[in-house]
This record gives structure tokens, sequence and C-alpha cells, in this order.
């Protein structure tokens, strides 16, 4: 994600000659970093409880299965916040060249450790196939590229949601740009059309292609950019002044009624559950920005309530660590499996599920501390000159300083 900055008890600053409440570009909502953990924390419990068979995940917990399954579409909610922050912080004018260096310094120092936390633990080890291409692509962040990468998602298997932002980084500039010259009507109707394309590619997807191919279609950078775009457009309506009577709890509430569909599709459903496969990604980008704007009303509508509790220090210093605990939960459940098997289903897994939640959150502290974010702070005092045109007064922040828990 953005820059991170320091913490500060006040509310973001209204935008001049905007209305009452308004954000002003970049304005700080610490309650999107700890809503970012919330996410994360979601795939987590989705990948520990897997589907549910055999061979899946460590352990399947019935207090939580099979709603953890709707985790996996928790990265769609990061796509759509990573669109969301970039656009809110976005100065027209910056260079792209300074935007695409702090881009790198914000996500390859700990993509990178983490990579060779799982080459080394669950393939030099652990003794799982791969080969030296797939090796590199995942390391360089195109795997999802490529569909013959041995195994599906290589290296640091999560890598694979890197690869899409890295297409959304490359773009950005160009879009940003253009999404500003489109009046606001016209930048949302264009995001809701293409999520509305995307729901129909899907459909066409899982009713005429392989189980394996169609995955790896909708796992295509290409294919998700309606998330990335519906978060930008929106960032950029609140910055004109859009502010939608909007509060976290519908919003909540329909993502709780939502799941408990998703999950029980198959029997509820029956041969119409492909329908629900087919809507799900766009469906729960729509959730995921409703949350968004739900917690950027909530900061600025003059209350005096604040943020709420995921604005608290702790979960915003959970959010800060959220992307290392990405990138190091998969290879730790893993490892656990590689070591002990897959574990029997009951309460007992429940407590190993928490177990393990805590031990990725410590390394997660460690690894942010540690390495992401004194590196990131290197890297971006340190642009070349090819970057910043020898011009000293260009090195400065791309963005207004947000917290955040990960790259966006």
């Amino acid at each position: 994600m953005s820059a991170l900055a320091p913490a500060s008890a006040s509310p973001a600053p209204a935008a001049p000659g905007g209305p009452p409440g308004a954000l002003a570009p970049g304005g700080r909502v610490d309650a999107l970093t700890g809503l970012r953990f919330l996410a994360a924390l979601a795939v987590f419990a989705h990948h520990f409880t897997g589907l549910g068979g055999p061979g899946s995940g460590v352990a399947r917990v019935p207090a939580f299965f099979p709603y953890t399954t709707m985790g996996v579409h928790g990265v769609g909610f990061f796509f759509v916040l990573s669109g969301f922050l970039l656009a809110w912080g976005y100065r027209p004018g910056t260079s792209a060249r300074l935007f695409y260096w702090r881009r790198a310094g914000r996500i390859w120092p700990a993509h990178l450790a983490a990579s060779l936390l799982a080459l080394v633990l669950l393939f030099w080890w652990g003794g799982r196939a791969t080969d030296a291409f797939s090796v590199v692509a995942s390391v360089l962040l195109v795997q999802t590229w490529f569909p013959w990468v041995t195994p599906t998602l290589p290296g640091n298997s999560v890598a694979w949601t890197l690869s899409v932002e890295l297409f959304f980084y490359a773009l950005f500039p160009l879009l940003v740009r253009g999404a500003l010259a489109l009046r606001t009507r016209t930048l949302l109707a264009v995001s809701a059309g293409s999520l509305a394309v995307m729901a129909a590619v899907n459909l066409w997807l899982l009713t005429h292609l392989s189980g394996a191919t169609a995955e790896w279609v909708m796992r295509h950078p290409l294919a998700r950019l309606p998330e990335f775009g519906l978060g930008l457009a929106v960032a950029l309506a609140l910055r004109r002044g859009v502010r939608p009577a909007l509060r976290a709890w519908p919003v909540v509430t329909a993502l709780a009624a939502y799941t408990v569909a998703y999950t029980r599709r198959a029997e509820w459903a029956g041969e119409g559950s492909v329908v629900l496969e087919a809507t799900v990604r766009p469906v729960v980008a729509v959730l995921a920005v409703g949350l968004v704007v739900a917690c950027v009303v909530r900061a600025t509508d003059g209350s005096g309530r604040g943020e709420g509790w995921l604005a608290s220090p702790v979960m915003v210093r959970l959010g800060l660590w959220s992307y290392a605990f990405y990138l190091l939960h998969q290879t730790l459940n893993y490892a656990i499996t590689d070591r002990w098997g897959h574990q029997p289903a009951g309460g007992v897994a429940l407590f190993t599920m928490i177990g393990t939640a805590v031990v990725a959150t410590a390394l997660a502290g460690a690894l942010y501390h540690g390495l992401e974010e004194p590196a990131r702070r290197w890297w971006a005092a340190r642009p070349p000159r090819w970057v910043t045109g020898g011009d000293p007064r260009r090195v400065r922040a791309l963005f207004l300083p947000h917290r955040s828990g990960g790259p966006s």
C-alpha cells in the first residue's frame, strides 16, 4: 500500500472548497488499515480449513466450516482497496517513474524474503515438485501469465496476487489520468459495466472450459482489473465530494447473508450454483467497496464518533503487519502439514488454528519491523537520477501519507 506515516489521533482535514466533512486527497482513514487485517485473516482461515476434503488445508474447524471457504475471495478486497488508496492519494502531474520506484520498494523486500523461506521449506527440504522457470516466474511476479507453471501457484503460492497487483501498478498512471478526464457518473457507469462483463465472462468460462483452465483465466491480471478499477472509480468520486449515506452494518449483514448463500450454493441452488460462482468476485468487490466507503463516511461525518474499533491502536498495528502476515501464513500452514500431516476435524482444530494465527502474526511483526518497513524507507529515500530527472524537488512522496498494511 501507500507510504506509511506516523499515527495521528485527529481526523483527516477537510478538502478546500468541498462539502463539510469531505476528506482532502490522501487523508488518512485508519479503519481501512484495521479492515485489511480482517481480510488477510479471512484468507488465512480459508487456507487453514481448506475445502474440507482429504488433503485440503491443515484441519477443518466445524465451528467455521464451510463459511471459511468464502475467505478465498478476501483477495478481491485487496484489489479493490489497492485501487482505492492509489487513486485517493494521487497527485496529478507526479512522475510515473517515481511511482514505479516506490511501488518496487514497497512490495519486493518482504516478497523476496517470504519467497526464499517458501522455496527452502517447501521445495528444497519439503521436496515439492517445481522447475526453474516456475521458480523464476514466481520471484519476478509474472506467474499468473503462464498456465503451465509447476505447481499451479509456484514459489510462495499466495504471491500470485502480487503478480496481479504488479500489472495494476503498471497501468495505474495511465488509468488514473483517463479516469480523471471522465465525469463522475460516467466513471462509475464504466466501472459497473466492467463488473457486469466480468460476471458474464466468468459464467462462460465455467460452463465452457475445464475447471483448471477456467480458474487460471479468472486469476489472470486482466480478469481482475474490474475490481481494481472499482476502487479507483469510487476513490475519485469521493475526492469530488460524493458522500453516500452508507453505514457499515448493512454491508456486513449483506456480506454475512451472501456468505451463507454462497457456501451452501450446491445444496440450495443445485445446477444454478454456477451463477453464484460466476458472480462471486463482482459481488464481493461491491461489498468490499461498500465497507471502504462506510469507513470513509464515518471518519468524516462530523459526529465525533471517531472511526470505531477498526482504528484502535491494536487493529492499526495488525493492519500494518497484514502484508507480511499474508505472505507468510500459507508457508506456515504447509510446513505444519508437511511435518505433522493433516489434522483431524474437531474442536481441537480450533485451538490449532488460533495458535497458528498467533505464530503467523508474530512472524509477520518480525518481518515488518526487521525488513519490510526499514527497506521501504531506505529505498524511498534513494531514488536514482533517472527516476528523479536530477531534480531533488521531485524526491518527495508521490502520495500523501496513508497508513496501510500491504502493497497497494
